[in-house]
C-alpha cells in the first residue's frame, strides 16, 4: 500500500507539535515536508530530540517550501495563515486541511468581521468542506479543501446531533451555554 505523502505548514507550535507527533508514527503516512519561519534548515530531531530516529526532515521556509510532492498538507497555523498557502497548493494538485479558522465559516462578511482581516480567497470558501466526520464524512473524502472544526463547535455539534437527528429538538431554539471553571 501506498502510504500518503504528508506536509506541514508551522510545524513548531502547538498544534503542529502534536500533530508531528501523531502523524511520524502513523504506518500509512510518510512525512515528507515541515515548515518552520523560525527553524529553517535545521533537523526537526534538533529542535524535537525524542523524534530522534522518526524522521531525518529538516524545516523549510513555508513561503519558498516545495509541496509537489505531497498529496496533502496541514496547515498548524495560526488564522489567516492556510489561505495564503491554499491557491498555490490547489494548483500544485494538494490537498489542505486546515486546522485554524480560514476555511470554516462560509460567509465571507460574517468571516471577515469575526476574524478582523479580509479573507485572501473568497472564492475557495464555497469549496471547502467542513471536516467533521459525522456530519460529512462523504464530502470529506473527495474535498480539496478540509476545514477543521473547533473544539467548541465540535462538542456543541456532537451533542445535540443525536437530538437533531431523532427529531426530538426544534433546531430554530437550541442554545448552548459555554460554562467555564472560575480560575485557581
Amino acid at each position: 500500500m501506498n502510504k500518503i505523502k504528508v506536509g506541514i505548514i508551522g510545524g513548531t507550535g502547538y498544534t503542529g507539535v502534536e500533530l508531528l507527533r501523531l502523524l511520524v508514527g502513523h504506518p500509512q503516512v510518510e512525512l515528507t515536508l515541515i515548515t518552520s519561519r523560525s527553524q529553517a534548515s535545521k533537523p526537526v530531531s534538533d529542535l524535537f530530540p525524542s523524534l530522534r530516529g522518526f524522521t531525518d526532515l529538516k524545516f523549510s521556509q513555508s513561503d519558498t517550501a516545495n509541496y509537489s510532492n505531497c498529496d496533502v498538507v496541514f496547515s498548524a497555523t495560526p488564522n489567516g495563515i492556510a489561505m495564503q498557502h491554499a491557491r498555490n497548493l490547489l494548483a500544485q494538485g494538494v490537498r489542505l486541511i486546515d486546522l485554524a479558522a480560514d476555511f470554516r465559516i462560509k460567509d465571507i462578511a460574517e468571516w471577515e468581521q469575526w476574524y478582523g482581516m479580509q479573507h485572501a480567497c473568497p472564492e475557495l470558501v464555497a469549496t471547502a468542506v467542513y471536516g467533521l466526520p459525522e456530519l460529512n464524512r462523504d464530502a470529506i473524502v473527495s474535498a480539496n479543501i478540509i476545514a477543521n472544526p473547533g473544539c467548541y463547535p465540535t462538542a456543541t455539534i456532537l451533542g445535540f446531533l443525536p437530538l437533531v437527528r431523532a427529531g426530538l429538538v426544534d433546531t430554530n431554539s437550541l442554545i448552548c451555554l459555554l460554562y467555564t471553571s472560575p480560575s485557581p
